[in-house]
């Protein structure tokens, strides 16, 4: 099997939290990483054991315990903004995987937990502290990674379309700046 197939396979058994715990960018890197050797299968705390177990089981591996510097296995949580001390500065959103945090500079913002992969990822940028973790609601899905994929995809192919719309928008007004007159160079 190409490193390329494993690290499918081996992304498809990932909970596609996308919380870089394992030290990697993401649960696709992670994989590849994973596939080419360079990682062990004990570093998903959001996949705990029975992700453990899954990879063991397709790659031929003994089981271990989840590996502690990369977090510890736990219940669901979701991220939670005290709106009362939200400042509206929106540096949670763009670190947010799967567009669970919703606002706009100088509105407050909030978490639609029902998307909310319990990264963590938003807690760091908040210069307010006002973004904590919580349990997961009762009766809430637990992660479900083939949407927690599509959600990240969407997610990439935004900031993809947002860095174009940019980068065309640079060059469009580059392109519509008067030119300074060329200079002359005279000899002595």
């Amino acid at each position: 099997m190409s490193a390329s197939a494993a690290a499918e396979q081996i992304d498809a058994l990932l909970p596609q939290t996308q919380c870089t715990r394992c030290g990697y960018a993401g649960c696709a890197p992670y994989a590849a990483a994973i596939a080419a050797d360079q990682a062990d299968i004990d570093r998903c705390p959001p996949g705990g054991a029975a992700t453990i177990e899954a990879l063991a089981l397709l790659l031929g591996r003994e089981v271990k315990p989840l590996d502690p510097q990369c977090g510890a296995e736990g219940p669901a949580r979701v991220a939670f903004i005290d709106e009362s001390r939200c400042i509206g500065c929106a540096k949670c959103l763009a670190p947010c995987p799967v567009d669970a945090i919703v606002g706009a500079a100088k509105y407050l913002h909030t978490v639609l937990s029902e998307r909310c992969t319990g990264c963590d990822l938003c807690i760091a940028p908040c210069p307010v502290d006002c973004i904590e973790m919580r349990p997961a609601p009762a009766g809430r899905r637990a992660n479900d990674a083939a949407l927690n994929r599509a959600r990240f995809a969407a997610h990439a192919r935004r900031l993809a379309r947002r860095a174009e719309e940019r980068r065309r928008g640079i060059a469009a007004h580059k392109a519509a700046a008067p030119r300074p007159p060329a200079l002359r160079m005279t000899g002595p």
